[in-house]
């Protein structure tokens, strides 16, 4: 029997929603239950062919735990080695690779020393940094937000250099981004599962509960736009779920946020009929995940990117003595 678990902490309506559709599906030699660890045994695998991973982003065992049942061939979604590698301005830097628009954004180092550092671990950076070429860069306004968080947690619109010294002063111990405001006209979170997309009209500026209740209304060319971006920056970093926030100036998509591994699936945050498409897609996918498990390694989603680093490098043009032309390099192997 084929196990797919749920792994998930304070929500429940999605998990339960969703193991209950992979059920009523009733896949021959296949079920779905919410995961159960009792123990993790070093050499030892677990009972799970797949895991939809909610909640170790939150959870250091979690996180640990899902890469010893990764090593030892359970499909973990999403790979547990790359979302604990990724960050926004990683991702920022590959959005780049693919041509997709993102915003000017500085790196800025945690206000507060890390817990067991000294001003002695930090004899590296220049101090002061270089202020005025940051807010050359990104302009004002602009927004000071985490490297690696979500969900607008400790994000500030600043006006002016003041204002950004004196938030980046409440910090603490967060490593932060500097990013240049895109005054946009439309704002949109395209939500991918696999290879769908759900483009969901999304405002920022509302309230949580009331964001999905956007009135934006994208024509056939911009959905088509924004399908092709968000997929191409899903299957380069190598996810199997995520959100993409896009917003538009002037009919150009810009990708804003787009680490959202465990986005929103609360139907009374993103509305029935989003809620409907999240788990009857996430379902499919799931149960074609199983399906396509092998045993042994090699079940884990890698991005584009990596792929592309991994491969061997061309061989040298080789040159004829008798002419002076080039052969053309070999294609790299996949």
């Amino acid at each position: 029997m084929k196990k797919i678990g749920l792994l998930f902490g304070q929500e429940t309506i999605f998990p339960h929603a969703l193991i209950d559709r992979i059920n009523q599906q009733k896949v021959r030699g296949l079920s779905a239950a919410a995961v159960v660890i009792d123990k993790v045994i070093q050499g030892e695998a677990t009972a799970y062919t797949v895991i939809l991973d909610r909640i170790s982003h939150h959870v250091p065992f979690y996180r640990s735990w899902l890469k010893h049942a990764a090593l030892h061939g359970t499909a973990v979604l999403n790979n547990p080695f790359w979302w604990s590698a990724d960050e926004k301005l990683v991702n920022n830097e590959l959005a780049l690779r693919t041509g997709v628009a993102v915003p000017k954004t500085a790196l800025l180092p945690s206000h507060t020393h890390p817990t067991h550092t000294t001003s002695d671990s930090f004899r590296n950076l220049a101090y002061p940094l270089d202020w005025d070429s940051i807010f050359a860069h990104t302009g004002f306004p602009a927004y000071l937000k985490p490297l690696a968080d979500g969900g607008w947690h400790n994000v500030y619109r600043v006006r002016d250099r003041e204002e950004c010294l004196a938030r980046h002063a409440e910090t603490g111990q967060q490593v932060m981004l500097l990013q240049e405001e895109i005054p946009f006209e439309a704002y949109y979170r395209c939500y991918c599962i696999g290879n769908e997309v759900r483009i969901m009209p999304y405002d920022p500026r509302r309230l949580h509960h009331h964001r999905y209740e956007a009135d934006f209304h994208p024509d056939a060319a911009l959905q088509q736009t924004l399908r092709e971006q968000a997929l191409r920056l899903h299957h380069y970093l190598g996810y199997d779920f995520n959100s993409i926030e896009m917003a538009v100036h002037n009919g150009q998509p810009y990708a804003i946020d787009f680490f959202n591994p465990a986005p929103d699936a609360d139907p009374h945050v993103i509305g029935e009929a989003h809620f409907e498409w999240v788990v009857d897609t996430s379902a499919r996918y799931l149960i074609e995940k199983a399906r396509a498990h092998r045993k042994g390694a090699g079940n884990l989603t890698w991005g584009g990117f990596l792929q592309q680093a991994a491969a061997p490098a061309p061989k040298p043009a080789r040159i004829k003595a008798n002419t002076g032309k080039a052969k053309a390099p070999k294609k790299a192997k996949s």
